[in-house]
């Protein structure tokens, strides 16, 4: 068994930020203008039409700080180059859309991406509700290749994991997300403008903190 990737959404259905870890073939970058946040995954954001400094490997976040650990070859960054990619994970052939993704040139943008996973659980999540009235909630659903969970917070905000179709139910590990690293480097940043459709909630200290989580996970690979 093992997670593919993660997805936050926010009340305005915007994805304030995203991770991955077992995606052989990651998405392309958000096309300019295409809705997506700044903030949400630095290596997904629409390229800067301005080059960077001469001697810089890539442009300063917000979030920069002389304690930052994160590196290149921490295993902490996504949307790494196929030459960048971790060997021996291997994605199931006919793998989900977030599992699959656009790599090497293939596959859609970001942007089109988070769309198209957030309009998958507000269909279903209506569908259960009409169907099935109130006391009904959506919280997985799987197919032969992946498994789509979700764990839905009071203050709006949806956090999405995609697993190996055999993974049991991860809602307490976005819960343990929510309830630690979010709340502590998201909510209580006062660098971050939490419920704003201006940015996303990326920083090195939340990046750091879920990867550190789930890579402790027994079910992670």
């Amino acid at each position: 068994m093992t997670i593919y990737c993660l997805y936050v959404f926010d009340r305005h259905c915007n994805c304030v930020y995203y991770h991955d870890w077992h995606r052989t073939n990651r998405p392309k970058r958000a096309v300019e203008g295409g809705g997506l946040l700044s903030g949400v995954s630095h290596a997904l954001s629409p390229l800067q039409p301005s080059a960077p400094a001469q001697g810089s490997s890539a442009p300063s976040t917000p979030f920069t700080s002389p304690r930052n650990t994160l590196t290149s070859t921490s295993g902490v960054l996504v949307a790494l180059s196929h030459s960048h990619q971790s060997q021996g994970t291997v994605v199931p052939q006919s793998a989900p859309p977030a599992a699959a993704g656009g790599g090497g040139g293939t596959g859609l943008p970001f942007d089109e991406e988070a769309k198209l996973v957030y309009g998958v659980i507000l269909s279903l999540r209506n569908m259960i509700k009409r169907l099935s009235g109130r006391d009904e909630s959506f919280v997985s659903y799987r197919t032969s290749t992946y498994k789509l969970h979700l764990f839905e917070t009071v203050s709006g905000y949806r956090f999405v994991m995609l697993s190996d179709p055999n993974a049991e139910s991860l809602r307490f590990v976005m819960r343990s997300i929510y309830t630690g690293p979010f709340l502590e480097y998201a909510v209580r940043n006062p660098l971050v403008p939490m419920d704003s459709r201006e940015r996303g909630v990326d920083n090195e200290y939340f990046r750091a903190s879920v990867d550190r989580l789930v890579r402790g996970l027994s079910v992670f690979q």
